[in-house]
């Protein structure tokens, strides 16, 4: 089902955003990829500098280590009929202490719903991140994100949490041997069951 001209506008409307533009130290670019066909949701955290110079979401380290994950090459990836893709935060929001500064809250609150209203064949959301998992599990979530991570099946068929796909959570994933064992096979057959359908 094409994007119809209402839905658009939408998109139109998100892509030229400045709800925050105070608060972005390079200025507002939104980073979203979504249709209404969209099989698969991603809500990440925010764009990253690469991201915001290119445009073209997870188009850096993190989304190369996720499309492993996923065990999807680029062209499946950015075929929106497969994967839509909705961070968080729609723009690069800056540099804190130790990394990028949280996504902006704005984003998620004015247009979220909006956006997935138009997105109905939607089958699966991938909450990627504490950020994610805090807003769309609420009470739901574990007591943190390897806990939340780990009880992935527990969310199923809606939601898969995952933790960041980051190259800084490398010390993370050799902590968690298990994530790598039992969470990334259960990911990647829903994923190629819903990429057959």
């Amino acid at each position: 089902m094409p994007i119809v001209e209402e839905d658009q506008s939408l998109i139109s409307a998100v892509k030229n955003c400045r709800i925050c533009e105070p608060y972005l130290p390079l200025g507002p670019r939104p980073v979203i990829a979504v249709a209404a066909e969209s099989k698969i949701l991603i809500i990440g955290q925010a764009p990253g500098t690469r991201v915001h110079q290119t445009g073209i979401p997870w188009n850096d380290p993190s989304g190369d280590e996720l499309r492993r994950w996923l065990q999807v090459d680029r062209d499946q990836f950015y075929n929106p009929s497969i994967f839509g893709i909705m961070p968080m935060g729609f723009c690069y929001p800056g540099k804190g202490g130790s990394g990028d500064l949280p996504p902006r809250p704005e984003c998620a609150v004015h247009w979220h719903s909006k956006l997935m209203a138009i997105m109905s064949k939607v089958e699966l959301t991938l909450l990627i991140g504490a950020y994610a998992q805090s807003y769309y599990l609420g009470k739901m979530k574990k007591k943190n994100l390897t806990e939340t991570v780990r009880s992935f099946d527990q969310y199923l068929p809606d939601f898969f949490p995952l933790v960041h796909p980051s190259p800084r959570n490398r010390i993370w994933m050799k902590r968690n041997p298990w994530f790598e064992d039992l969470v990334l096979p259960a990911l990647r057959d829903r994923i190629k069951m819903l990429i057959r359908k």
